[in-house]
């Protein structure tokens, strides 16, 4: 007589399920693949957080090689060329050098992103339109966590600053992430409101392509750091203060 097979032996014989991830744990990863960095003095470093002054170029990089070329050139597909380019030469040089190559494959794979789309739509202005998707799935992540209570800076700094999820047993501390979640949505939110009117205008307007072209160089990674760095600061734990005398 064959035994009766339980649910356990259909799977390996183990009965074990997959064991589910905690919150914390949740958590942790989110903080980690953040990638945010702090200074021995205890500032978030910005710097070190885009991946340094490489980390700058790369992310930069591609962007004004296509504007650049694309505005002296007209041709669309000359700048895509000069973009995915530079993308794959620095992409090589950490590869050479034996480097991470996370952030740099990252990049190059948001240049082919935007490559195809501009290919596809036969306008250059589509090259930018991967970030403006971007910017709205990052931005209602960004809100929906505040209105969940789990405001996604204050998990990211959080387990920076050594206070894990702690900080979501304090209404202030709760109350202070929310604030410094909301600057980061201001971010993506000042992004659209000015690259979008320059989107739509471009497809009449040269120039207003150009304008879109620089609004996202400079709305990118510089206008994220000084966000960051702001989130940082108005977050900051209030110095505990001694007993009066």
């Amino acid at each position: 007589m064959s035994a009766v097979k339980g649910p356990g032996d259909a799977q390996g014989g183990t009965g074990e399920t997959p064991e589910q991830p905690t919150p914390e744990q949740l958590a942790r990863q989110v903080a980690a693949r953040a990638g945010v960095q702090r200074r021995g003095d205890g500032q978030v470093d910005v710097l070190a957080t885009i991946g340094g002054l490489r980390g700058l170029v790369e992310a930069i990089g591609p962007g004004l090689i296509f504007i650049v070329v694309f505005t002296v050139t007209q041709q669309l597909d000359v700048a895509l060329i000069g973009a995915l380019g530079i993308a794959a030469v620095l992409t090589i040089i950490r590869l050479i050098q034996r480097q991470s190559l996370t952030q740099a494959l990252a990049g190059l794979a948001g240049v082919v992103i935007c490559a195809l789309f501009a290919r596809t739509t036969g306008e250059a202005r589509g090259f930018y339109v991967p970030g403006f998707l971007t910017n709205v799935g990052y931005g209602a992540a960004l809100v929906i966590s505040i209105f969940v209570k789990w405001p996604l800076m204050g998990v990211v700094f959080g387990f920076i600053r050594g206070e894990g999820l702690d900080w979501r047993q304090t209404p202030a501390r709760v109350r202070a992430y929310s604030i410094a979640t909301w600057i980061i949505v201001a971010v993506f939110t000042a992004r659209l409101a000015v690259q979008l009117p320059l989107y739509y205008a471009s497809a009449d307007d040269g120039g207003a392509l150009t304008a879109l072209g620089s609004a996202r160089l400079i709305m990118g990674v510089p206008l994220y750091a000084m966000g960051l760095w702001l989130a940082w600061m108005l977050s900051r734990p209030r110095e505990a203060r001694g007993p009066v005398a």
